[in-house]
Parts: C-alpha cells; sequence; structure tokens
C-alpha cells in the first residue's frame, strides 16, 4: 500500500468514525431492555435504538433516568400528555373522559386473563396524586406488562426534559427486528 492510499483510508475512517460518534452524541442511543415491564412489546436483553430529541406523543416508547434509582433508565408508555386526564376502570383506559384503545396490550390481557385479577388496576390520577390532570411539563407513563410495572403509578409523573429517548426500532435478537 502507497502512502498516498494509506493517508486517503485513515482520512475515510477519521471522518467515518466521527460521523457515528456525533451521531450517537447527538442523534440515536442504543438501548437494552432490562427486567419484564413492557413484556411483550419488548422483552428482556432486546437491543432498540432510540431517537433523541423527538417529539413525545401519546403511546409513545421513551427512556429516561429513573427517578427512584441513580445510574438506571426506564423504558416505559406514554399515556398521559400534559392538561390529560386519566382513569383506568375495568381494565379500560380512558383519556379526557374517553375509551382508549391499547392494541399493544390485547394479546397479553388474553394469555393472562385472570377474572380475579384485572390485567390493569382501577386507578385515576385523582387517586393517586390528588390532581385531576398530568400537570404542564410532566408526563405519565405505564409498563405494558400492567401487573408487575414499576411505573408513573409508584414514582409519579416524568419531566418532559427527562425524557432521553423515543424508542423506535429493535434490532437484537434479529426475529424481533424492527418497530416495536
Amino acid at each position: 500500500m502507497k502512502m498516498k492510499d494509506f493517508i486517503q483510508l485513515l482520512i475515510l475512517t477519521v471522518v467515518f468514525s466521527s460521523v457515528l460518534i456525533l451521531l450517537r452524541l447527538y442523534v440515536f442511543m442504543p438501548v437494552i431492555i432490562k427486567g419484564h415491564s413492557m413484556d411483550p412489546t419488548l422483552v428482556p436483553n432486546e437491543r432498540v435504538i432510540a431517537l433523541k430529541k423527538q417529539p413525545i406523543e401519546r403511546f409513545d416508547i421513551v427512556t429516561f433516568a429513573a427517578p427512584d434509582q441513580i445510574r438506571t433508565n426506564y423504558v416505559k408508555r406514554v399515556i398521559g400528555l400534559p392538561g390529560d386526564t386519566i382513569v383506568y376502570k375495568g381494565d379500560q383506559l380512558y383519556v379526557n373522559g374517553k375509551a382508549a384503545r391499547e392494541p399493544y396490550l390485547e394479546k397479553y390481557k388474553n394469555t393472562y386473563h385472570d377474572e380475579d385479577l384485572p390485567f390493569t388496576e382501577d386507578f385515576s390520577l385523582e387517586t393517586l396524586f390528588g390532581t385531576a390532570r398530568v400537570p404542564p411539563g410532566k408526563i405519565f407513563v405505564l409498563g405494558d406488562n400492567r401487573r408487575i410495572s414499576k411505573d408513573s403509578r409508584l414514582f409519579g409523573f416524568i419531566d418532559e426534559a427527562a425524557v432521553s429517548g423515543n424508542v423506535k426500532f429493535a434490532f437484537w435478537p434479529l426475529e424481533r427486528i424492527g418497530t416495536p
């Protein structure tokens, strides 16, 4: 290999590496799923890509710093946006007084149906926190595996600014590749 070819390869490698580092710092982040709180949508040890600085919409899956554990991130589904009222009654979600479909739960609800135990216990923001609405600048999150998920019902609202990424793509294991 000539010196000229080596220098060109070195420059190409440095530029490519720099672009990847910048993308990782400002555009996306890889996330490894821990625990079962998002079953069956996301499973333990699944690898996903979360996009940074994305607008947050209802039913997005987001990652954020755990409010109750240092150096831990949680992955949960956004159920309530600022100003929303949230009520769960008879295993049905009501957002702003209207029934909301949760198709991502149907398979799990049917698999773990128990007439004595609802999939999601009844609650409202008022009974949990004494407020009827999600406060400005906050979101309300739940795990898809409602029976075991540690989520806003336990640790409260999440600051929108605390959301570090919006999960958009699963890439490992290969049989689960695609959008969650």
